[in-house]
């Protein structure tokens, strides 16, 4: 027996636009961290990673924790503007 799938609106409404905007610092700090490993992953090619790759990972898995509690608290506190 086939099941019919709900048909996908064609566009995303001004809801989904509102939280992917919300969330964008966050999306934006986690593709710092992938950035920041891929560049690891291709220092073992030089000799393997340098003091200032690993600061850079640290630094963007900060940014990733600080984006999180930010939107943590934006969610939790609708009076708070993003």
């Amino acid at each position: 027996m086939r099941k019919h799938l709900a048909p996908v609106p064609a566009e995303p409404t001004a809801a989904d636009l509102a939280a992917i905007d919300a969330e964008w610092p966050l999306i934006a700090a986690e593709l710092d961290v992938l950035d920041a490993e891929i560049t690891l992953l291709y220092a073992e090619d030089r000799g393997g990673p340098t003091a200032l790759d690993w600061r850079r990972l640290r630094r963007a898995e900060a940014r990733v924790t600080r984006a999180a509690a930010d939107l943590a608290d934006c969610a939790t506190d609708p009076r708070r503007a993003a």
